[in-house]
């Protein structure tokens, strides 16, 4: 998960090569530098399109991660999401989006005629400085957008309902970065942008609200609401990452408490039977061996009559389709 992390990192437009930790170019780059300038070119759009299908990749697999473990567990979800905290991916994630966004979602890093299927259809023209600028009509590139989505939505994840984290993305400065990325026209970017930025209005104060009116008609608009919500009046100016820090230490222990209840072999719960995991194999519960109480083998005949002989089943009552 840290080695996901660091890797979008390095991918990241915003990244400088100094600072890059890892190698992430060493599949792209070839042994001897181009020496014409359609090369050159090539490989400048090679480059970055190979950033973009790992941050594509990355942040698909820990959203699909983090929906994969809240389904199965929402302990497992909890601890998930803590350890992404504790790794700085909250930041990680708005240094990705303080950048130039519409560039970003609109950036053309194709090349039309060698993409697929064109490649393997009819013969490949050769590479001129028009052919390299033929690109898809769409006004987006569909694979930076879906990045930002779903780093949108791990954001989401991550800081829905969690105060602390909220008051992180406050201590940021995340509300400029992400009224920034409001300017890309699209439903579902927009939609996961306004509920970031309604989680933390009653921290930004009644001023920021009355100089973005038009973001708070965006958020009363396209947001779902609840009854109790105070998200457009409440003030909580005064509050500090470190007033909320008890809600996580509780979550904390009950994570602890939950891994030493499921995984911890060595300790005493492991030893009561209604912490041990259940058997539903079929095959094996069969082949259990059973033991059989002296009482049970001695009353077995009168079990037998009763349970079994004088037990009447109506089998057509049974097949019967409004019992099915």
């Amino acid at each position: 998960m840290i080695a996901l992390l660091k890797i979008l990192l390095a991918a990241a437009p915003t990244s400088k090569a100094k600072t890059e930790s890892i190698n992430i170019m060493a599949d792209v780059l070839p042994e001897e530098m181009p020496m014409t300038v359609i090369q050159s070119l090539k490989l400048g759009i090679d480059v970055n399109r190979h950033k973009e299908i790992i941050v594509k990749a990355i942040s698909g697999i820990l959203l699909l991660l983090l929906k994969h473990l809240k389904l199965n567990h929402i302990y497992q979800f909890e601890y998930m999401s803590q350890q992404l905290m504790f790794a700085n991916c909250i930041p990680l994630v708005l240094k990705f989006f303080n950048q130039n966004i519409m560039s970003y979602v609109g950036a053309k890093n194709t090349i039309s005629v060698i993409d697929f299927p064109a490649c393997v259809i009819g013969e490949q023209p050769e590479l001129t400085e028009e052919t390299l600028e033929m690109g898809d009509q769409l006004p987006y590139c569909w694979r930076n957008l879906f990045s930002c989505i779903n780093l949108l939505r791990l954001l989401n994840k991550l800081t829905k309902w969690k105060h602390s984290r909220i008051m992180m993305l406050v201590v940021f400065k995340s509300a400029p970065i992400l009224k920034r990325a409001l300017k890309v026209k699209h439903a579902m970017m927009q939609l996961y942008v306004l509920k970031l930025l309604k989680m933390q209005t009653k921290y930004l104060g009644r001023q920021w609200r009355k100089s973005n009116m038009k973001t708070m008609s965006a958020i009363y608009q396209k947001v779902r609401h609840r009854l109790n919500d105070d998200w457009a009046y409440g003030n909580d100016l005064d509050a500090r990452p470190w007033d909320f820090q008890a809600e996580e230490f509780a979550l904390q222990a009950s994570i602890n408490r939950f891994h030493n209840r499921r995984y911890d072999r060595t300790g005493s719960l492991c030893n009561d039977p209604d912490f041990q995991s259940v058997d539903n194999n079929v095959l094996s519960v069969l082949g259990r061996e059973v033991e059989l109480t002296d009482d049970f083998k001695y009353h077995y005949e009168t079990w037998l009559k009763r349970e079994v002989f004088q037990l009447s089943t109506d089998w057509d009552q049974l097949l019967n389709y409004q019992y099915i």
